[in-house]
């Protein structure tokens, strides 16, 4: 069976175990799915996005006082007072998801910004502060909480018990799966996994990641949201305890212990933490002869453990044991009977116009100067060599021509445009793509997939859409331009491979196939022969000149000599940060300074150097 077969199944299980089950079991299971709630928000923030969070117990908090507020407060019946008593608890919801909003793009637009532990200690100091402002505002009722919360109500049938709320609980749990599934599966799914491998790749292929990662932020905080929202009329009351900086924590391990990259790891988590805490609140103080939160010691040693023997959870390790009976699915054909979209186009320019222009472009790290005064141009249906010696400035001056750096003076001119203060993606909306000196890929991810990230700018559909599922036609045409770019570099054998266990060499060429998908009309490559055996070093050099027929303008950074010499039209030479020669490959191997900068001179006695 599938995948998708097996959680079928699995959700049939539940449904007819469902009225079986004992009534301590159903509270359990509510438990856990509130749980695995919040801890799925945390898998996309966190295992997916690379954004640690200590303060989603707090959002957690923010849904539950919101519903509480509104359902209870004599301000709120007051103003409400038209409203019929069923529909609170709805306008509840609302009114959570709307302050939690605020609140999360508020705290994001402040914590966000950091990187590395500030981050982390950025949300661990909003995380306590939103619990003090919950045990401390009197309308919320400081630390003794808010009982009496109205029933939530639906078609005029209250929910009172837990088993039928229950349901209510798991099925949004269910659908979050579903919709975080459908949102992994496309063009924006790409773009959120690319943010953890590194920024600087993903703005390269045109991802506002800013913005994505405020998105993901708001994502999370909307999850725990709900959640509260759902305990808070599970429990019909409220208190400070349940949204602490522990419980924050607890959600933490959730998503780590079961797996912080897969959705299902959530469940998995939160179904552990959760069992195995209500075990040892029994049994530790029984064992030590005292009462006190001694499950904490035990979910530290959970936590050394985990991250020490299984990284990436346990849900990989359960996944990888029962492969043999999950029938795989070919990313390669699964849009196949899907109707294409038609992706635009970019028109490329006549032969001989001038793509980029760097004019005197300068760098300067304090007293170092790594480029001084640099020109150079590269125009369309040509290929644009620089080389130089190792620390000759290559690779500073890739940066700031490509938006990763800013030149210190001088200016850069894409297709026209002044390019002066704008980021990478922007290089990349105006026909810019480029691969890395380092290979930069998504390493567990597929061949197909990497490819996929660079027509990231040629696909429209949001996030919204993605949920939904109301992609297909769109995400079918971006992995049809991603076969083609992959067989084009002659890499179809490895389409469903994870990039990480390809050789060096293959993996560049993969670089070299995803920028191709964005249809550049400039296309820079760093070392893109480096690791190459000699017959694909051929191969290479035929695709590059293929491209340069087409039109395209080619820049490229290489070591190897004989490559550069068989494959540029004109050759730019720079040491220590100054061009030194300019001119095609036959001019620049026999110029003095060339040699001298590659060979260096004789230095006889009493002859100068």
């Amino acid at each position: 069976m599938t995948h998708r077969q097996w959680t079928l199944l699995a959700i049939v299980l539940l449904a007819v175990a469902w009225p079986l089950l004992s009534p301590f079991s159903v509270t359990l299971l509510n438990y856990i799915g509130l749980y695995a709630m919040v801890a799925l928000g945390l898998v996309m923030l966190t295992g997916v996005g690379g954004i640690t969070s200590f303060g989603q117990a707090a959002f957690v908090g923010l849904g539950a006082y919101a519903t509480a507020w509104i359902c209870t407060s004599p301000v709120a019946a007051q103003a409400l007072s038209w409203v019929h008593a069923d529909v609170l608890p709805w306008l509840g919801l609302v009114l959570g998801l709307l302050v939690t909003g605020v609140i999360a793009w508020v705290l994001g637009a402040v914590t966000l910004p950091l990187s590395g532990h500030f981050l982390a200690l950025g949300t661990l100091a909003w995380g306590l502060s939103l619990y003090y402002v919950f045990g401390n505002l009197e309308g919320l009722g400081g630390f003794t909480g808010i009982s009496g919360i109205q029933a939530l109500s639906i078609a005029g049938y209250e929910l009172t018990s837990p088993r039928l709320f229950g349901i209510i609980i798991w099925a949004v749990l269910l659908l979050g799966i579903l919709a975080m599934n459908n949102l992994l599966d496309s063009r924006e799914g790409r773009a959120i996994r690319a943010l953890k491998s590194g920024r600087v790749m993903a703005e390269s292929m045109g991802v506002d990641t800013s913005r994505q990662r405020m998105k993901l932020f708001l994502l999370a905080a909307l999850l725990a949201a709900v959640s509260g929202w759902l305990y808070a009329h599970l429990q019909r009351f409220v208190n400070p305890t349940p949204f602490s900086l522990n419980i924050s924590i607890e959600y933490l391990f959730m998503a780590v212990v079961g797996g912080s990259g897969h959705l299902w790891g959530a469940v998995l988590g939160a179904t552990l933490i959760t069992l195995l805490k209500e075990q040892l609140q029994d049994l530790l103080p029984k064992l030590l002869g005292t009462s006190g939160n001694f499950e904490v010691i035990v979910f530290g040693i959970l936590m050394l453990l985990i991250l020490q023997r299984a990284a990436d959870g346990l849900w990989p390790l359960i996944a990888a044991r029962a492969k043999r009976w999950v029938k795989p699915a070919s990313t390669a054909t699964a849009s196949a009977h899907v109707t294409q979209a038609v992706l635009a186009r970019r028109k490329l320019p006549p032969a001989g116009q001038v793509v980029l222009d760097a004019t005197q472009v300068t760098k300067r790290f304090a007293g170092l100067v790594a480029n001084d005064a640099v020109d150079l141009n590269v125009k369309a249906g040509e290929v644009h060599a620089l080389i130089g010696p190792n620390g000759a400035g290559k690779s500073t001056f890739f940066n700031m021509i490509s938006g990763v750096d800013d030149p210190t003076s001088g200016s850069v001119t894409l297709m026209g445009q002044s390019m002066a203060g704008k980021p990478s993606r922007a290089f990349a909306g105006l026909g810019m793509g480029r691969t890395f000196q380092h290979v930069r890929l998504l390493g567990q991810r597929s061949v197909l997939e990497n490819v996929a990230l660079g027509a990231h700018l040629r696909g429209k559909k949001g996030w919204i859409a993605a949920m939904l599922r109301r992609d297909r036609h769109e995400e079918a045409a971006l992995l049809a331009e991603a076969r083609k770019q992959i067989e084009r570099c002659g890499l179809m054998s490895y389409i469903d491979t994870p990039a990480a266990s390809l050789p060096l060499g293959q993996q560049r060429v993969v670089e070299i196939a995803r920028a191709l998908a964005a249809q550049p009309t400039i296309l820079l490559l760093d070392e893109p022969a480096a690791g190459l055996r000699h017959l694909e070093k051929q191969a290479l050099t035929e695709l590059l000149t293929q491209l340069r027929g087409e039109g395209m303008a080619l820049l490229v950074v290489e070591h190897d000599m004989e490559f550069v010499m068989n494959l540029a039209d004109r050759i730019t030479v720079l040491e220590f940060g100054k061009v030194i020669a300019i001119g095609n490959p036959a001019e620049v191997q026999a110029n003095p300074r060339v040699m001298e900068a590659y060979l260096g001179v004789e230095d006889t006695e009493g002859a100068p150097a």
